[in-house]
C-alpha cells in the first residue's frame, strides 16, 4: 500500500515537471498563483492565452488575481458591480493595477476583448451565453496576446474549472465576535488532469489571503478534571 502511494506521488511530480517543461517549449509563460492553489492547477499557475471557468466565489477570484497583480500584471474586472474593492485589497489584490468596468451591459464581450488586448488578466461575469463564433474570436485574440481570462460561470474549452464547496466559517464566539476565516474545499478539473484535484484551504484566511488548512479537526470535548490538593 505504501509503495503504491509513493509511486502515485512520483508520477504526479513527473507529470507536473513535464507540464512545466512543455509550457516553456511552447513559449507559454505561466502567471503566478498562490502556493496553496498552485498545486491544484495544471502547470502550477495560470497559463497565458487560456481561459478558466470559476464558481461564483469572490474570495476565489481575489485569490487568483492577487499574485499576478503583486507580480506587476494589470488585471481587469468586467460585469461585477458587487466587486468589493476593500475586500480585494485585504486579500492582496494590488488596486493600483486594477481596472474595473462594473456595468458593460450588452457590450460585455466587446469590453472583455478590448481589455484582453492590453491587460494580462481579465475577469468577467457574462450576463448571457455568447455565440460560439464570438467565443472563438476572443480565444484567438487571447492566445495571440497571451492574456488570461477568468470567467465566473461555464465557458467552452476552458483550461480548467475551479470551484469551491463545503464552506465553514469560524471565529464567532457564543453569540458574539467576528468571522475570521472560512475553511472550504477547492476543486480543479481539467482535461490535462487524469482526475480532479482538491484541497482543503482557508479562503479567506485570517489575514485575508489563502492558507492550507493543516489543522486537524477534533470534536470539542470537555477538558479533563484535574485533582485538587
Amino acid at each position: 500500500m505504501g509503495n503504491t502511494a509513493v509511486a502515485a506521488d512520483s508520477v504526479q511530480l513527473l507529470r507536473d515537471r513535464v507540464e512545466q517543461l512543455q509550457g516553456r517549449r511552447m513559449d507559454a509563460p505561466v502567471l503566478p498563483a498562490h502556493p496553496a492553489l498552485a498545486g491544484l492547477l495544471p502547470g502550477r499557475g495560470l497559463r497565458s492565452g487560456s481561459a478558466y471557468s470559476l464558481g461564483r466565489s469572490m474570495s476565489l477570484l481575489f485569490a487568483l488575481l492577487a499574485p499576478p497583480s503583486q507580480d506587476g500584471s494589470w488585471c481587469g474586472v468586467v460585469g461585477m458591480p458587487g466587486f468589493g474593492v476593500e475586500a480585494a485589497a485585504h486579500a492582496g489584490v494590488e488596486l493600483s493595477r486594477l481596472v474595473l468596468v462594473p456595468e458593460p451591459d450588452q457590450r460585455w464581450l466587446t469590453v472583455t476583448a478590448t481589455l484582453a488586448d492590453v491587460l494580462p488578466v481579465v475577469a468577467v461575469r457574462p450576463p448571457a451565453r455568447a455565440r460560439d463564433a464570438d467565443i472563438s474570436r476572443l480565444a484567438a485574440r487571447m492566445r495571440e496576446r497571451g492574456s488570461v481570462l477568468l470567467v465566473q460561470g461555464p465557458w467552452p474549452q476552458a483550461e480548467a474549472m475551479i470551484d469551491v464547496a463545503e464552506a465553514r466559517w469560524s471565529g464567532l464566539g457564543d453569540g458574539h465576535g467576528l468571522l475570521s476565516e472560512r475553511e472550504l474545499t477547492v476543486t480543479v478539473s481539467s482535461r490535462r488532469l487524469p482526475v480532479p484535484r482538491a484541497a482543503r484551504l482557508l479562503l479567506p484566511a485570517p489575514d485575508g489571503g489563502v492558507e492550507t488548512a493543516v489543522r486537524e479537526r477534533h470534536e470539542r470535548m470537555p477538558a479533563p478534571l484535574r485533582a485538587v490538593g
